[in-house]
């Protein structure tokens, strides 16, 4: 009896450590958000210090401090609330770092909703509020300018200010593509109609998304990614802002493809919110949105 009590203490501690298994949507979606983000690791990198021009903090010897790390969430900069029944995820963007998924993806459909807060944090107390969906994810965190996220593709998540607009594209540390865009001042603004562009490796890392209309304030804006294959649509309130085309990084001067990875939420500077976060695989590119390759 006290052996057969023991067995049974034993499964249900195996079974409390478990994390439970995001239940079925319809349509094949898969929940990627709970209230114990058990499908996400944190990853911090350092504290903002003035005039760090984006390299780590050093000690007294001028060596750089290693990051704050995975699964540490010092400040509780990554949180999840229940609303109405729903976990809705905070990111207080106090310290640069982001929420990592432990799976890699690859070929998917991704939906999510975002809205901003109150909140803002040097180095950007004068900036637009920033996040972004950084997809493709490999290799180790810190090998972008800010020493805090994965190579990867960014899907920007930025305020309405100063040009700036939801869907933004930014090659993240070694990351490549091909974008069509025509010249807006010292940058780029997608358009379908336009020349292709190579993006990245030493030249152009930024291209703004075709402008949309912001949501009024503090409603929900619904974002949507769709990658596969290479190719990638960055999708604001039902409409496409931007394609993404030969995903790539360069290795040793040569473009290798970036098709697959993990997802990346960033931590950056400022308060943001997250909801309804998920995730349909797909075997091809949707024919709606093939045509923006052509």
């Amino acid at each position: 009896m006290q052996k057969l009590s023991i067995l049974l203490g034993a499964a249900l501690l195996c079974t409390a450590a478990t994390p439970p298994t995001p239940p079925p949507t319809p349509g094949g979606w898969e929940r990627l958000l709970d209230k114990n983000l058990s499908q996400w690791r944190t990853y911090e990198s350092h504290r903002h210090v003035p005039g760090d021009k984006g390299l780590p903090p050093t000690n007294a010897q001028g060596q750089p401090l290693p990051p704050i790390g995975y699964d540490k969430n010092e400040a509780n900069v990554f949180s999840v609330t229940m609303k109405n029944g729903e976990p809705v995820l905070r990111i207080s963007g106090e310290i640069y770092g982001c929420l990592v998924t432990r799976q890699d993806y690859t070929n998917y459909d991704l939906k999510l909703k975002v809205r901003w807060g109150q909140q803002k944090w040097p180095p950007r107390l004068q900036e637009p509020r920033d996040s972004g969906i950084l997809y493709n994810s490999q290799g180790k965190p810190g090998v972008d300018y800010w020493h805090s996220w994965m190579l990867s593709q960014e899907f920007q998540v930025s305020e309405y200010q100063n040009g700036n607009s939801m869907g933004d594209y930014w090659c993240i540390a070694n990351s490549a593509s091909d974008i069509r865009a025509r010249p807006v001042q010292d940058t780029l603004r997608y358009d379908p109609a336009a020349a292709a562009v190579a993006m990245g490796n030493g030249g152009r890392n930024f291209c703004y998304a075709a402008p949309t209309t912001p949501p009024p304030a503090n409603e929900w804006t619904e974002l949507e990614l769709i990658n596969v294959n290479g190719q990638s649509v960055h999708i604001v309130n039902g409409h496409v802002v931007m394609a993404v085309n030969h995903s790539s990084l360069i290795t040793k001067g040569q473009r290798q493809p970036l098709t697959h990875g993990k997802i990346q939420l960033q931590s950056e500077a400022a308060e943001v919110f997250y909801k309804d976060i998920m995730l349909k695989p797909l075997k091809a590119m949707p024919a709606q949105y093939a045509k923006y390759f052509k």
